[in-house]
């Protein structure tokens, strides 16, 4: 077993619970505009690029600002609800400290924008992440699987050798289709078994150590 050369994170979910920030967001610009957002609804974006988003919200409210002015929107809310204490996940901060301190280089892989992956990154060690592949860098997102692909071109590397770290349906299915052997780790919602992922309830205790076993493990199932 062949330690990954690299892990890629995404973030809302998986490294913070940004989440329910995102749905009391959506809910509030919802309820400006004269109607009502569901968890149901809610739960249909998680993951998904903000540009989905915001034609989803369009689609399924009275909301009829432009998607940017929508996403812009959202970003603000979110970004004042988690700037000065990030909502970490169980895990996930011990795990990105394991992984700095081992040598092996990180990726962020997200969908949200650079405004706020900013005040996150802040929060964790300088260096932390050699690339950064955000929302608002790639021309597709989520499920899609360029992040992924700009990510694995970023840090110059095979995406079969690297180790993804997911917490959703779309962002599973980024990281697999771009044949990055992936770490389901269960949150908000189920995440159905996919080629090339393994499930985990919780990053709680894993380690550096673990992730050459982990990496074999999910590889074995594409």
């Amino acid at each position: 077993m062949t330690t990954p050369v690299a892990v890629l994170w995404d973030m809302d979910g998986t490294i913070v619970d940004t989440e329910p920030s995102w749905v009391r967001a959506e809910h509030a610009i919802v309820a400006e505009a004269g109607g009502q957002w569901s968890e149901e609804l809610g739960s249909a974006l998680i993951g998904q690029d903000l540009y989905v988003s915001a034609e989803f919200i369009r689609a399924n409210s009275p909301v009829t600002a432009e998607p940017e002015e929508i996403i812009h929107a959202l970003l603000e809310r979110v970004v004042a609800d988690v700037r000065d204490s990030p909502p970490w996940r169980p895990g996930a901060r011990e795990l990105l400290h394991s992984v700095h301190e081992a040598g092996i280089r990180s990726a962020l892989v997200t969908m949200s924008w650079t405004a706020l992956v900013e005040p996150i990154v802040e929060q964790l060690p300088t260096g932390v992440f050699s690339a950064i592949a955000s929302g608002d860098v790639v021309a597709r997102g989520k499920p899609h699987p360029e992040p992924y692909f700009h990510a694995a071109r970023e840090l110059g590397v095979d995406p079969a050798a690297c180790l993804a770290i997911e917490d959703s349906p779309a962002g599973v299915t980024s990281a697999t289709g771009a044949g990055v052997p992936t770490l389901a780790v269960r949150h908000l919602i189920d995440i159905p078994p996919m080629p090339g992922a393994l499930a985990l309830d919780s990053l709680v205790g894993v380690t550096a150590a673990d992730l050459a076993e982990l990496h074999a493990r999910a590889a074995a199932s594409f």
